[in-house]
């Protein structure tokens, strides 16, 4: 196989944050989060990064964020995450803003990843070097023959959630041997003064999560042929889920990880990684994230400037 690409979804519309997130500074010479991701995954190894940006955004990302990475050794390109990006017969519902979800994403940098095997992060999303470690180390083992052979980086839960409002995570069942045997998306996680829970009936009932259960956060690694089976997938996608639910239904890579679980299609590691997780969900969770990386820097794990 070629070797890994990391994919950078930085296409989300951030409605919780209050702003683009994706470019906003967190570091001590203004550097985003992805700055982070970026540093801390030519380390691990990879020579190539995919982002995934809107057009809407791209003026003001390449100002921002693209100057800075021209200093960055990797290979960086950009693939554009489009609502009008759909199969041949299909059109956006009237009235729909919001993108068609994480699956769709990597679908529209199919071409930028080159029949390679990759792995997929989110831009507002510090994964920690340990995870860029073990994806990369996951990936460069692979050979030809190990098509299907997925994995991703789980985390405890209890570390991936914020004080400031509920989260969407993927919780994961996994079984002795270190495989994930279920992932569900639940979409509205949050801290109460009992510990953690969830509703997936828009706060009628709610159901209790442990601290340690293990949650995705999209740091996923793929083999080159899933993107060939989403792209089969979505039209089946837009004939039944958008026509029930045409505003907010979305392609989502964890029920595509699921459902290719379970008919057998796929196998997917859990690896772990034995960094905190950190993010932005909301602009309150930026004090916390800039402080942990002075903190980092400060250690010696970051240089004062990431791209000198």
């Amino acid at each position: 196989m070629k070797k890994p690409v990391l994919v950078v979804m930085a296409a989300g519309m951030g409605s919780r944050y209050g702003g683009l997130k994706q470019i906003d500074p967190v570091g001590s010479r203004g550097e985003a989060i992805l700055d982070y991701s970026l540093f801390d995954a030519y380390e691990a190894g990879f020579q190539k990064a995919v982002i995934i940006i809107k057009e809407a955004i791209s003026a003001d990302f390449m100002e921002v964020v693209g100057k800075r990475l021209q200093r960055c050794p990797m290979e960086i390109v950009y693939a554009y995450q489009e609502l009008q990006k759909l199969p041949e017969g299909f059109s956006v519902p009237e009235g729909r803003i919001k993108p068609w979800g994480t699956g769709h994403a990597i679908l529209c940098a199919k071409n930028e990843i080159d029949d390679a095997p990759f792995a997929v992060i989110n831009a507002d999303d510090y994964y920690g070097k340990d995870a860029f470690r073990v994806m990369y180390s996951y990936l460069n083992s692979l050979s030809d023959g190990d098509e299907g052979k997925y994995c991703m980086v789980g985390y405890q839960l209890g570390n991936t959630v914020t004080d400031h409002g509920s989260v969407s995570r993927g919780v994961c069942q996994v079984n002795e041997a270190g495989y994930l045997t279920d992932i569900v998306e639940r979409t509205r996680i949050e801290k109460y003064e009992g510990g953690i829970r969830f509703t997936a009936d828009d706060g009628a009932h709610w159901e209790a999560l442990s601290f340690d259960t293990i949650v995705s956060m999209n740091m996923f690694g793929f083999t080159p042929g899933f993107l060939d089976a989403i792209e089969k997938g979505f039209p089946a996608f837009l004939e039944t889920q958008v026509s029930e639910n045409p505003m907010k239904a979305e392609y989502l890579l964890p029920r595509m990880v699921d459902k290719y679980m379970k008919e057998e299609k796929a196998t997917v590691r859990v690896l772990r990684s034995a960094d905190k997780w950190y993010g932005v969900t909301y602009a309150a969770d930026k004090p916390i994230v800039v402080a942990a990386l002075a903190r980092f820097a400060a250690e010696g794990k970051y240089p004062d400037g990431l791209w000198k």
